[in-house]
């Protein structure tokens, strides 16, 4: 069957500098293994597929895979797949789109340029456990004194925050995916202040579903913020770049207007057409 398909480079400063996720748009009757297989057949971060809601809340209902299996959510394909649905004709019934998804539903708004999404709250919070910290700071070959904080903010998935010391220890790091094992593992370090600078760098790891380095990752940002900002360690709005050490330019808008965390940033459709599913 012919669907409507997208393929979408979502937080990017500048053409295909962020990180695509692939769209289709008409899924209403794909099965489970032909989602998972096409998922593996894209081999990008996440693909998307946009069905009918079930919730009357709701626009329309989102299923987000990635190469090694389904997430409850995810930020890029979020902004992405709205992107699409409403270059297909989509429409809000009400002041912000309402995205049905595994953890219930995601007000997206749109700001100037840009489309932003409200940051889900936090299921699991709270200091990372010494003996899972020293494992995984031995796996990204840091030391102990770089790592200034290690917090759970996990907000779907399960992703496991590090504050290093600075931005460039950020970019340093190098790795090891196999002592990572399935670990969901984000790390955020700050910039020295300057005009135009970002306030952050940030980097995403998740080798167990099939992603060992994300290009730019808007659960794990939004879930920063939401550590940040309850922390005292960010301002109320900021840019984090993300994607520096892939060769990306990506570039995470946050807001937070004291009732919500707003993460937003550029989606531009690259590929449009149909896919035979």
């Amino acid at each position: 069957m012919s669907r409507r398909f997208a393929q979408v480079d979502v937080f990017g400063s500048e053409p295909i500098s962020g990180n695509p996720v692939a769209v289709v748009v008409d899924a209403d009757g794909i099965t489970d293994e032909q989602m998972a297989a096409f998922a593996r057949w894209t081999n990008l971060s996440e693909t998307t597929f946009v069905l009918p809601a079930t919730d009357p809340a709701a626009d329309y209902r989102l299923r987000i895979w990635t190469p090694g299996g389904e997430l409850p959510f995810a930020g890029h394909p979020t902004l992405g797949s709205a992107s699409a649905w409403l270059q297909a004709g989509g429409t809000a019934a009400g002041e912000h789109i309402v995205q049905e998804c595994g953890i219930g539903l995601v007000r997206i708004r749109r700001d100037g340029a840009r489309l932003a999404f409200a940051a889900p709250p936090l299921t699991r919070t709270g200091p990372v456990e010494d003996a899972t910290r020293a494992e995984v700071i031995a796996a990204l070959g840091l030391h102990g004194e770089q790592v200034l904080d290690a917090e759970w903010v996990v907000n779907g998935p399960q992703w496991m925050a590090l504050r290093l010391d600075s931005a460039q220890r950020v970019l340093d790091v190098r790795p090891d995916f196999a002592a990572l094992g399935d670990r969901e593992v984000g790390l955020v370090g700050a910039y020295p202040d300057g005009p135009d600078t970002p306030a952050f760098e940030v980097r995403a790891f998740a080798p167990g579903v099939g992603v060992n380095e994300d290009p730019v990752t808007g659960s794990l940002n939004a879930g920063l913020a939401v550590w940040l900002r309850r922390a005292g360690l960010a301002p109320d709005s900021y840019v984090a770049a993300q994607g520096s050490a892939l060769r990306r330019a990506g570039r995470i808008h946050v807001l937070d207007d004291g009732a919500d965390i707003w993460i937003g940033g550029l989606s531009a459709t690259v590929i449009a057409g149909t896919v035979e599913l």
